[in-house]
This record gives C-alpha cells, sequence and structure tokens, in this order.
C-alpha cells in the first residue's frame, strides 16, 4: 500500500512539475516564435555570468519579476475572493492534468504501473469538471475587484467560456461513440486499432475530423487565446484581473499556458492516439507488410512516453502560430461563431456518427 502511494507521488510530482516547467518554458517559446513570425531577433537580452542561451533566462526574469513586484490590493475589494480567484484557476487548470494517461502501463517485475496520476472511469466528465470550475476564477476575480471594467470583463469571459464548452463536450460526444469509453487511458488503447487491411491507425482525427476540427476550434475560445482574447486583449481591451498585480496576475497568465498544455493533451490523447505508435504493440512492432519486430516494455513504454510528448509539443506550436497569425475577432462573431457555427457542426456530426455506425454494426 504504501509503496502504491509513492509510485502515485512520484508521478503525479512528475506531471505536475513537467506541466509547471513547459508552462514557463511557453514563455520563451512565445517570444521566439512570435519574433520569427515577424522578423526579428527577439528575447536575447537577459544573460547570467555573460551566457544568454538564446534569451531562455527570460523566462527565469518573468518568474523573479512576478514574486518580487508588490502586490497591490486597491482599497474595497473583498480581500478573501481577491486572492482566491487566481488560486482557483490555477488549482483547477492543473489538477485537470491527473486524468491524462501519458504513456503505456510500465511493467516491473510483478507489479503493473499505469503513467497516470488519477485512473479515473469517467476521465473525460472529471476533466471537463475540472474546467467548467475553472470559471469562478474568472468571475471572482471580476466581482471581487470592485472594478466596473473588471467585472465587465469576467462577464465577457464567463459568457464566451460556458458557450465554447457546449460546442467541445458535443464535439468530443462523437469520440465517444467511436470508442464506447469515456476512460482516457482505454481510449487510447482503442485508437491502437487498425483499418484498410491494417495500413491506417484508427485515430480518432480518423474517425472524427469534423469532430477534431469543432474541438479545436472551441477549445481555443475556451482557453481565451487568440483570436478569442476577448476577455483580456492587453492592447486596447480591460480584462478581467486588471486589479492583479505581482504573483497573483501572474497566476492568471499561467492558467492560459496550462489550459493551452491541457488542450494539447486532450487533442493528442482524443484524437491522434495518445501515445500509440503506429503498428507499435505492447510486444513490438506488428508492420502491415507481415514484418515484426520485438520490443521490450521499457522501449515499447519509453516510445510512447516520446510519442505522446512530440504531439503535445507539436500541438503547443500550432497553437502559438494560429496566436501570431490570426486576428482577433469581434465580439459578436466570437458568440456567433459558437452558436450559430459550432453549435449545429457538432449536432449534425453527432447524428451522422449515430447513422454510420448503426449502418455498419447492421442496426445494433
Amino acid at each position: 500500500m504504501i509503496e502504491a502511494l509513492l509510485i502515485k507521488l512520484v508521478i503525479a510530482a512528475v506531471v505536475f512539475g513537467g506541466v509547471l516547467n513547459l508552462a514557463g518554458l511557453h514563455t520563451w517559446v512565445e517570444r521566439k516564435q512570435s519574433a520569427l513570425i515577424q522578423d526579428r531577433i527577439g528575447a536575447n537580452r537577459a544573460p547570467i555570468f555573460g551566457f544568454k542561451l538564446l534569451g531562455l533566462f527570460h523566462a527565469v526574469a518573468d518568474a523573479i519579476k512576478m514574486f518580487t513586484k508588490e502586490d497591490v490590493v486597491p482599497r474595497g475589494v473583498d480581500r478573501t475572493l481577491h486572492a482566491l480567484a487566481p488560486f482557483f484557476s490555477v488549482f483547477f487548470a492543473l489538477v485537470a492534468f491527473a486524468a491524462i494517461p501519458f504513456g503505456p502501463q510500465l511493467v516491473l517485475g510483478e507489479r503493473v504501473i499505469d503513467l497516470q496520476v488519477a485512473k479515473i472511469d469517467a476521465a473525460l466528465l472529471y476533466i471537463f469538471a475540472m474546467l467548467s470550475l475553472g470559471v469562478y476564477g474568472v468571475i471572482l476575480a471580476g466581482f471581487a475587484s470592485r472594478n466596473n471594467y473588471a467585472i465587465m470583463g469576467s462577464i465577457r469571459a464567463t459568457a464566451q467560456m460556458i458557450s465554447y464548452e457546449i460546442a467541445l463536450g458535443i464535439a468530443l460526444i462523437g469520440v465517444l461513440m467511436v470508442y464506447g469509453t469515456m476512460d482516457l487511458g482505454k481510449a487510447v488503447e482503442a485508437q491502437g486499432h487498425t483499418i484498410a487491411g491494417g495500413w491506417i491507425p484508427l485515430w480518432g482525427i480518423v474517425a472524427q475530423p469534423v469532430g477534431f476540427v469543432v474541438f479545436l476550434t472551441a477549445a481555443l475560445a475556451e482557453t481565451k487565446r487568440l483570436p478569442f482574447d476577448l476577455p483580456e486583449g492587453e492592447s486596447e481591451i480591460i480584462g478581467y484581473f486588471v486589479e492583479y498585480s505581482g504573483m497573483k496576475f501572474g497566476m492568471f497568465f499561467l492558467t492560459d499556458f496550462l489550459e493551452t498544455i491541457l488542450v494539447a493533451c486532450l487533442a493528442t490523447t482524443l484524437f491522434f492516439g495518445g501515445w500509440q505508435v503506429p503498428y507499435l504493440q505492447p510486444d513490438g512492432f506488428h508492420f502491415p507488410w507481415g514484418a515484426e519486430l520485438p520490443l521490450a516494455n521499457w522501449i515499447y513504454v519509453l516510445l510512447g512516453v516520446t510519442s505522446f510528448t512530440i504531439k503535445v509539443l507539436a500541438f503547443c506550436f500550432v497553437f502559438m502560430q494560429i496566436r501570431w497569425t490570426l486576428p482577433r475577432f469581434r465580439y459578436d462573431q466570437l458568440m456567433d461563431l459558437g452558436w450559430k457555427g459550432l453549435f449545429p457542426i457538432a449536432v449534425v456530426n453527432v447524428l451522422v456518427t449515430a447513422v454510420v455506425m448503426i449502418l455498419l454494426g447492421g442496426g445494433a
């Protein structure tokens, strides 16, 4: 019992430590990627002992700045709620990662270890619950600040998040219908099957291409990232955390990156096979032309974790590319896209999926 608990604690430390460090690294990657798009050098002026490392120390400088900046709390605010709002935002975004499986089962002697902090049968429902509770951080930030602009920003953000959660949830119903489970680990295992004579892996992108497009668009709006950053556009919009400074502001900033990484993990898990590598089974590679390559379990696990990591990083890159490429939507365009565009497309996708499954299943 104690050994199993220690293993879970180690896995939790690896997952949450890795996610937090990746979120911090995002600040540097975003600066560099925007610089490449805009044909400039980018961050490169924060050396330590003369070493610049392509501006990598800017992320460290940001962290030091956030922790040492004065925490200004305006007069008349609800201090308790003002302090809890950024905590809620980070907490619910972070604990959602507990249900993400980042690799296949690792076999050590007689012990089988799930590379997942919490193996939950309804993992997808749990993640949606955590994302929904994150709305409390946004709405409390606006109302606790006693600032009319912040209140308007929080209402705008809440309306956007709730609206796109509906399209997001419906977009994933098709995936649930195809794989028949809300357990993300089992969904990834189901994507290891192949079609077309064993040549094409049955990943979510193959089974649900329309659902993937709807999911990705709605998820970007749910995370409030460009081109959907209406609640907090820094250049001309007063956001819901206008009355925050220091590390409290940094926690809202961190939440955006955490949610971006979470969306990348979900897209990888549900639509790109999670840790699956094409033609790789627990005992090794089985190619459709008949060749086989046996592998030890630890190599299989290593390849799976590497595959998952590469896919997540690729999605993070795509999200940043979209951020620095597309202009910001107007708010009416944002809501029209959610309710008049993505919502009906997601519903039709579910209906078409149901019809196709009935036809393929012989009316089952």
